[in-house]
């Protein structure tokens, strides 16, 4: 009997799981919120006012007449006193009156010894104190929101890089001017900016985009605490809403929040030239100092999560680390929410949002046999025997996807066609099947119907109509490579046995005649 083969798939320390499962969700149980707030909420709401009556004509004064696009300068002279002095000064005003106690550890360094200021982790709206606290450096900012009424005016007091929608040069734009205000001598504020590009948990910190890394001057990072009993600030994709936080957030007594600055990090001669080296190390110096863990989700996580919940699908379902496997397996943001609509078409009757061999089986419209069972342990990367949409992906992406080759489909189409008349019968096809998936009594009636497309000529399966269900359904291209993998090691195997059996037979008729030889003497 031969031995039994292996399938073996590396599995790359690089596509594990990651150690947070969810940095995008936040709960918060609410105790004696509502009761406190009754009486917090309108004494804090006006003295709120109050300090945006005085500070908002603060603002037009300072940025009066001082263009924000053009030939852009920085502010010097009474308005940077204006800037640095009194709207920080009032804008700490504002933070106390909300509620906030701010503990500042370390010192900040200069904007020629630091330029960049990288804020992390980024969890709520109310992270706009760091910029408070920093003297109102100048950050990243989206064109739309310099109209926003009142607050486009403090906006326009930071001198922001502007970023716009509508212009599909803006991110190579935003990046050179980051480049030349970096390089500026210290005649620009610092620009600070929250390199995670959007909020979380706090639990972990998210890949860092490579925008504040490209210039490769010195870096200042600032890492940014809340040790508060209870979290009513943290603002992510599946929580409360900002109305909401801001409330609860005002209803407290006190909220504490805790800035670092730690030592500039200066990036060595190979991270200048390779910005994602230099935001790993940044990254990396601040997980430690805040005592996380680093994952590599990102923006993108978001959007699949938001799609997978779009989807029935539990929301965790769609963080796969998408930047990460997607450069290592070259996949597309497409591609991969495709993926997603036919990994929910499987699993979203599941529990937990994952498949099991049963649904597996279910779903390919055959029955669990030896060759499924191997590619479903394919599949299931950390073998508890299940496939979550990461594993779903990394496995079409690797063993599937590889598959689904001209001559594959060609070599496979002509193992059904037994009879070479360019089609394939009812017959041949539940033959092939049965002798590929070792199952004697097989019925694929409901399977070779969803291939044979053609409604005028029923039963029959032409070339055109297989290729199409395969490359919809790269699973059963890795079926057909599986058979033909077989049928090669078997065929090598007959190959090795006959060659072992003659090479006996001419041992033993060489024996013969050297003894024959010894007894003529």
């Amino acid at each position: 009997m031969s031995p039994r083969r292996v399938f073996a798939l590396p599995r790359q320390q690089s596509l594990f799981l990651p150690a947070v499962i969810n940095p995008f969700v936040q709960e918060v149980k609410l105790a004696k919120c509502v009761f406190r707030g009754i009486f917090l909420v309108p004494i804090r709401a006006i003295f709120l006012t109050l300090v945006l009556m005085v500070t908002w004509p603060v603002a037009v004064i300072t940025t009066f007449m001082h263009p924000l696009k053009g030939a852009v300068a920085p502010m010097t002279g009474w308005r940077r006193f204006m800037c640095r002095r009194v709207m920080a000064f009032l804008g700490r005003s504002y933070y106390f009156f909300m509620g906030f106690r701010v503990v500042v550890k370390g010192q900040q360094a200069s904007s020629a010894e630091a330029p960049i200021l990288a804020v992390a982790p980024h969890s709520t709206f109310f992270d706009g104190i760091v910029c408070i606290v920093a003297g109102l450096p100048s950050t990243v900012s989206r064109t739309e929101n310099l109209a926003t009424p009142i607050f486009g005016r403090f906006v326009r007091c930071l001198q922001p890089v502007l970023v716009s929608r509508q212009d599909p040069d803006s991110r190579k734009n935003t990046i050179m001017e980051i480049d030349s205000r970096a390089k500026s001598g210290g005649l620009w504020p610092q620009i600070l900016v929250f390199p995670e590009g959007t909020c979380t948990n706090r639990s972990c910190l998210i890949t860092f985009k490579q925008g504040a890394f490209v210039p490769g001057v010195p870096v200042q990072p600032v890492v940014m605490r809340y040790p508060n009993r209870l979290d009513t600030v943290t603002w992510t994709w599946q929580g409360f809403s900002s109305k909401t936080l801001l409330l609860l957030t005002l209803s407290q007594l006190y909220t504490n929040v805790e800035i670092e600055f730690l030592p500039p990090v200066t990036p060595t001669e190979e991270e200048k030239k390779r910005p994602v080296l230099f935001a790993r190390t940044v990254r990396n110096v601040m997980a430690q100092a805040l005592g996380v863990p680093v994952t590599d989700h990102t923006y993108e996580d978001c959007r699949l999560m938001i799609s997978a919940g779009e989807l029935t699908l539990p929301m965790e379902a769609g963080l796969v680390e998408f930047t990460k496997i997607s450069q290592k397996l070259d996949l597309k943001w497409d591609n991969v929410k495709k993926e997603l609509e036919g990994f929910a078409a499987v699993a979203c009757s599941c529990k937990g949002g994952r498949i099991t061999i049963q649904e597996f089986a279910s779903f390919l419209k055959l029955p669990i046999s030896p060759a499924l069972q191997e590619l479903f342990a394919l599949f299931d990367r950390d073998g508890d025997g299940t496939i979550d949409f990461r594993e779903y992906v990394i496995g079409v992406a690797i063993l599937c996807r590889p598959a689904n080759t001209e001559e594959v489909l060609r070599t496979a189409f002509q193992l059904f066609d037994t009879d070479e008349d360019q089609r394939i019968t009812h017959e041949e096809f539940s033959s092939m099947l049965r002798s590929a998936l070792g199952v004697c009594d097989l019925n694929v009636s409901k399977l070779f119907k969803e291939i044979d497309t053609d409604t005028l000529i029923i039963y029959q399966i032409y070339y055109s109509e297989f290729q199409a269900f395969a490359l919809n359904h790269p699973e059963y291209a890795k079926l057909f490579t599986t058979y033909l993998e077989l049928q090669r090691y078997q065929a090598l195997q007959g190959v090795e046995s006959e060659l072992s059996s003659t090479n006996h037979i001419c041992s033993e008729d060489n024996q013969e005649e050297s003894i024959s030889d010894k007894k003529d003497d």
